[in-house]
């Protein structure tokens, strides 16, 4: 029960702290950030941004998310010049600063494999049955038990007969 806790709080709980979640589905950028690892994104202005940091932003308008290495920055332009690490050239479109997301703190390995299966059917179906089985065997144990007779202690020796205590 407490890996499923630590693993919602993993991919979802941490957008309560402003960090957002998200799946690296292509090689662009390994070994940094490696096909199927989860990467959290703390959201960052441009002006914090430098030549070295890898940035997650939108690609276009039906956005698609990208994250790469900042090769340039164009102040003039308001633009980011970007590369993925495992690519040979530098992206052919500049980065708008508009489209900034954040930077990458943080990443976990193969996360994002279980991510995905569990966001789409059948593997939500195989979540929720899990969720649901974990919670019926944490219960059902209590609610099965047998009650056991309680056994006189001895510290008052008084027993009721008839509505009154006898001694």
């Amino acid at each position: 029960m407490l890996i499923c806790v630590i693993l919602a709080f993993a991919l979802t709980g941490i957008r309560l702290f402003g960090i957002n979640p998200y799946i690296v589905i292509s090689g662009s950028m390994e070994p940094t950030y490696p096909t199927g690892c989860v990467i959290y994104v703390k959201p960052v202005s441009a002006a914090e941004v430098k030549v070295g940091d890898p940035i997650t932003f939108t690609l276009n308008a039906e956005g698609t998310i990208g994250t790469h290495r900042v090769v340039e920055v164009d102040e003039e332009n308001k633009c980011f010049y970007t590369k993925g690490d495992n690519n040979e050239d530098a992206d052919g479109k500049p980065v708008p600063f508009a489209n900034l997301l954040g930077t990458p703190v943080y990443h976990i390995p193969k996360l994002g494999y279980f991510a995905d299966f569990i966001s789409h059917a059948p593997g939500m179906y195989v979540a929720i049955s899990g969720g649901a089985v974990l919670i019926m065997l944490t219960f059902l144990p209590d609610l099965f038990a047998k009650e056991e007779p309680k056994k006189e202690t001895g510290k008052n020796p008084q027993k009721k007969k008839g509505g009154k205590y006898l001694k």
